[in-house]
């Protein structure tokens, strides 16, 4: 992250600054809520390819929430409450039909996208509610947006839970070994469920959020979350074979990707020329954390 600071703000003026920063923090939020959940999972061992699916049908039923019931700020834990349900389908299909978590999601993704693009009729909707935006896009710290400043305290609470709870404990004990977990008595299945479960809730506040933010929820929403997300995650450190890393520093992996995005961005390298970049980057990261894990990466 270091290199990166030092690499862009000498290739192009505009990157260190304050403005700039404000910016990638903002770009950051969504990432790093959505990844959190994301970790516990990859944590257990397994993976979870519909975050950015969950987050495209999270943001239309939030702007048709918005713009069709009373609910207003309500609307954020009713998100939250179908994201979890959502979740709790992957985590229950995945464990109870001994189906690879792979093969869960790749379908899940593909369902759960269909219903966002007929929800929004593969258009952009905009949201009807004064106010709602603040949530976002105000500043209760100076510089700092607010969906960066939630994104933190969402960081915060997910970093105790990994290092102060059962749930926590229990993820790298089934990431360390399943048959060893179970024989230690932990209910594996109920927790891999908590764990799907845990992401679709924060996948669904970081719909909400980025509608927010965006002052809309259109096809695009959420689709490059698959790649930021799995490369988020690797990169700071959390191995794809389970039992090695956590939350705390999936907050590193973020701002790596972010600052990359951004400093790209402003070099004006090509959007496609980007997802090289980062596709051979989480490459030289699973490579990495292939060599401190004990088994094959692959789930």
């Amino acid at each position: 992250m270091l290199f990166l600071l030092v690499f862009f703000s000498l290739a192009t003026d505009s990157f260190a600054t304050l403005r700039n920063f404000t910016a990638i923090s903002g770009q950051a939020g969504t990432l790093l809520i959505a990844c959190l959940g994301g970790t516990f999972v990859i944590l257990m061992g397994s993976i979870d390819l519909s975050v950015g699916a969950v987050v495209l049908l999270g943001g239309a039923m939030s702007v048709t929430l918005l713009n069709h019931t009373p609910l207003g700020f309500a609307t954020i834990p009713a998100v939250a409450l179908l994201g979890g349900l959502l979740g709790l389908v992957n985590g229950t299909i995945y464990t109870w039909g001994r189906i690879p978590s792979f093969i869960v999601t790749l379908g899940t993704l593909s369902v759960f996208s269909g219903l966002a693009l007929t929800i929004l009729d593969g258009r952009a909707i905009q949201f009807d509610l004064d106010g709602f935006e603040t949530i976002a896009i105000g500043q209760l710290v100076p510089h700092l947006p607010n969906i960066a400043f939630w994104a933190l305290v969402a960081w915060a609470v997910v970093v105790v839970i990994a290092s102060r709870t059962r749930f926590g404990r229990y993820m790298y004990l089934i990431g360390g070994g399943e048959t060893v977990a179970r024989t230690a008595g932990v209910p594996v299945t109920r927790y891999k469920i908590y764990a799907f479960m845990l992401s679709g809730v924060l996948a669904g506040i970081g719909a909400v959020l980025s509608v927010a933010r965006l002052g809309a929820a259109g096809p695009s929403l959420g689709t490059d979350l698959l790649l930021n997300s799995l490369a988020a995650i690797v990169v700071g450190g959390t191995s794809l074979s389970g039992g090695i890393g956590g939350p705390h520093r999936t907050l590193i992996g973020v701002l790596i990707i972010a600052i990359l995005d951004n400093g790209l961005n402003l070099m004006g390298v090509s959007q496609y020329s980007q997802m090289v970049v980062k596709g051979l980057v989480v490459i030289a990261a699973v490579l990495v954390s292939r060599d401190r894990s004990r088994t094959t990466v692959v789930k």
